[in-house]
């Protein structure tokens, strides 16, 4: 979820004069709204703020590269895949290309069932840096978190043996790609740009989707790109921006140093990722109190498959959601959080995003509850009232969208056509968060993982399909 300011259409509910715009409300929600009002004027300004230093860390970030060296670094790709027939041989082909002087391909297969297993073995067969790890029953299937904590021990047991043997933890990243995940050959460079931080921890790369002629997958590669190029870039001069599930680039050393034995998956006796719903939130948080920094980059991109069904988009971001309200188990230290106060307040925000979506839901609820039932107006009849609410409803939505760049696309025209619809499509969105915490409350945490569609489906002019698994050595 975006958590973008929208829902500022949850305080239009208004009566004369202007300046009491709940009049007609109980006391108790006029004491809602006013609150919500306040909630939407600072973020408001927060969301102005990041946008700014989004746009002078993009500049910086562009400086590094300039001066940065791949070859520094080992790059460790890990690829967690259950029944990837469809997807696994075009994922690694892709890695195949990446251009790394150093590099290796970990593909966690984690006991599929499907023919994933035998166009493994073929692609083992031509792709020297390529090693596959068999996960089997009943350890396997029990999360992406177990089998991300059996990649970093078989890194340091087995990549980190015989050629590799001797590289300081420091220098090697490991890079998180979704079975569907296809990042750039160039993407080493531009990340040992970031890198080059020693301080920097973790690295989150600008997600795309690739088959976004559909409005939801639409709306689906501009929700990646308002999170990375408003909050996330905004945040990285804080270092507090966080990691995604997928194009997520930590550096050994940083994994190292967050690594537990609590909390974790069934069958795992200790690694750096917990059993969360949403892991990659978790270590992120984790890693920033540890000390490391996180940042987000734009510079580079994972691009992965949207969700074309609206049934399946609503299950997937009610997980995601449900993840979210898992991580208000980290907030006790939020404040606490080796960073300026500026950004401890923002981390703390960012935890408890779910509980003000929530809110903010409820706001609009009530507005349309009092509006249809309570004969008071939705709509202000006095025009600066509604310029004034006007603004804070659409700027940041605008500003967001005006950020956020792709190729051929005017950025000033997208950001006009692209509003309302992608308005629509946040709240189209926002019961997930409700969902979740009556799951999250019901202790309800089982889920299916969400079915691949054909590659070649709705693929945009700009991205052409890999081959299949003859991949050249």
């Amino acid at each position: 979820m975006t958590g973008l300011p929208t829902t500022a259409a949850a305080v239009l509910a208004t009566t004369a004069p202007w300046w009491d715009p709940y009049r007609g409300m109980p006391v108790a929600v006029q004491v809602l709204m006013w609150f919500l009002l306040a909630l939407t004027l600072v973020t408001f300004c927060v969301i102005v703020w990041l946008v700014v230093r989004a746009w002078f860390e993009r500049r910086r970030q562009r400086r590094a590269v300039e001066s940065a060296h791949e070859e520094d670094y080992l790059w460790v790709f890990v690829v967690p895949a259950l029944n990837e027939e469809v997807t696994i041989a075009d994922s690694v082909s892709r890695l195949v290309a990446v251009e790394a002087t150093h590099k290796a391909i970990v593909v966690i297969d984690d006991g599929s069932d499907d023919r994933t297993p035998e166009v493994l073995a073929e692609l083992r067969a031509r792709v020297p840096e390529l090693h596959v790890l068999r996960r089997e029953l009943p350890n396997a299937r029990v999360g992406k978190s177990a089998g991300l904590d059996n990649a970093w021990e078989f890194v340091h047991a087995e990549v980190l043996a015989g050629r590799y043997a001797g590289w300081p933890t420091t220098r090697v990243v490991v890079g998180v790609v979704d079975a569907d995940g296809r990042i750039p050959p160039d993407a080493p460079r531009a990340l040992a740009g970031t890198f080059s931080d020693e301080r920097v921890g973790g690295v989150q790369a600008l997600v795309r989707i690739y088959n976004r002629r559909h409005y939801l997958t639409w709306g689906q590669d501009v929700e990646f790109g308002v999170m990375a190029y408003v909050y996330q870039l905004g945040r990285s001069a804080w270092g507090t921006a966080n990691m995604g599930g997928n194009g997520q680039y930590v550096r050994l050393a940083a994994l190292d140093d967050v690594v537990t034995t609590e909390k974790l998956p069934p069958g795992v006796e200790r690694g750096p990722w917990r059993d969360r719903l949403t892991e990659d939130q978790d270590i992120g948080v984790r890693l920033i109190r540890a000390g490391w920094r996180g940042r987000q980059t734009v510079l580079t991109t994972v691009d992965q498959q949207g969700v074309t069904s609206m049934r399946r988009l609503f299950k997937q971001r009610v997980r995601w959601a449900q993840g979210n309200w898992q991580a208000f188990s980290l907030l006790r230290g939020a404040l606490r959080a080796p960073v300026s106060v500026g950004a401890r307040l923002d981390h703390l925000a960012y935890l408890l995003m779910p509980l003000l979506q929530l809110l903010m839901g409820l706001g609009l609820v009530l507005s349309l509850v009092f509006w249809l039932f309570g004969d008071v107006p939705f709509v202000s009849g006095w025009w600066p009232s509604l310029v004034f609410f006007a603004t804070i409803a659409l700027v940041p939505s605008f500003l967001s969208l005006l950020m956020t760049n792709e190729p051929g696309r005017h950025p000033f025209l997208r950001a006009v056509f692209g509003l309302i619809p992608y308005m629509l499509y946040t709240w189209l969105l926002w019961p997930v968060v409700t969902v979740a915490l009556v799951r999250e409350l019901a202790g309800r945490r089982t889920w299916t993982k969400t079915d691949r569609e054909p590659l070649d489906a709705n693929l945009p002019d700009d991205v052409e399909q890999a081959a299949g698994p003859a991949v050249a050595g």
